[in-house]
């Protein structure tokens, strides 16, 4: 009988949580091991079954890089990045699309499916989800002019076409979408994940932005996780060297998603942690590095 007081306890400590959340939207960027790790796949597939059950709406952005990088390879396609973005010409573009839309977008919606949910998977082409247009990417170099990159069709997201997806919210659908854009002409962008999920969040105004990572979070210089950043503060870790590497796109996501006020707060979490989501959203500690918007007195 204890067990059961107790875990009905716990049930009543998410009250709270889902009165503030309800009705409101979750844009969540699933990628890393918690795609990889069957365990975490399932939980993940549940967390977000739940979160459509008691009243909130989950819209799911997925990755798929290991899983290009493998059909790449597979077909003797060589590949390569420059400043972490693959150099996509027209024949890694098939494959992307192929592989993100065909492969990775309906084993995330059949798997949400079969753990109780009802989702549909999307790309960006579809009902012109997601314009793009050319990535543009400058390296600096002193003493010399700025070198150009050519990117191929690396793109970024010009808008969303935010009435889709509500469309499929309201009608009890959970959206999942690959990141593949398209522009006015009809040619096909691939967009990094995060990015897509950024400006996702931003233009349906969601009450949370997350990404889920193979990390803890952000580490100060003491390798201490920092719960919680103003998005003027993740700036000033940006320069001087707190956040380096692959998390310096994360975090610009997550400073561009709330500095305006779209989003209220987005969060970079540990995609390894088992339900990770629900410890995110329905307890105080939270898990992982969240983002804000500064005072406007600041």
């Amino acid at each position: 009988m204890k067990r059961y007081q107790l875990q009905a306890k716990s049930i009543m400590e998410t009250l709270p949580f889902i009165t503030e959340f309800y009705g409101e939207t979750i844009v969540i960027k699933y990628g890393g091991n918690a795609m990889i790790d069957e365990e975490l796949k399932r939980a993940f597939a549940l967390n977000v079954v739940l979160l459509k059950y008691i009243g909130l709406n989950p819209v799911i952005i997925h990755g798929g890089g290991p899983q290009i990088g493998q059909m790449l390879k597979a077909l003797n396609i060589e590949s390569h990045f420059r400043q972490g973005y693959r150099v996509t010409d027209e024949a890694t573009m098939d494959v992307v699309e192929m592989v993100l839309v065909g492969k990775v977008n309906k084993e995330i919606v059949n798997l949400i499916n079969l753990n109780g949910g009802n989702a549909v998977g999307l790309s960006g082409k579809d009902g012109m989800l997601i314009k793009a247009e050319p990535k543009e990417l400058t390296i600096e170099k002193k003493n010399a002019p700025p070198e150009i990159i050519d990117l191929g069709k690396v793109g970024e997201v010009r808008s969303v076409n935010t009435g889709l997806i509500r469309s499929l919210a309201a009608e009890g659908v959970i959206p999942v979408i690959a990141p593949v854009g398209v522009d006015d002409q009809g040619v096909t962008y691939n967009i990094n994940a995060d990015s897509v999920a950024g400006a996702v969040a931003q233009a349906l105004g969601a009450k949370r932005l997350y990404l889920l990572t193979d990390v803890a979070g952000l580490l100060d210089a003491d390798d201490e996780l920092i719960t919680h950043l103003h998005h003027k503060e993740a700036f000033e870790c940006i320069d001087n060297g707190v956040i380096t590497g692959g998390m310096i796109p994360k975090i610009k996501c997550c400073i561009e998603a709330v500095a305006e006020g779209e989003v209220e707060k987005a969060a970079i979490i540990d995609g390894r942690v088992e339900n990770c989501i629900l410890l995110e959203l329905f307890t105080k500690s939270g898990i992982g590095t969240e983002v804000v918007q500064a005072d406007k007195s600041e």
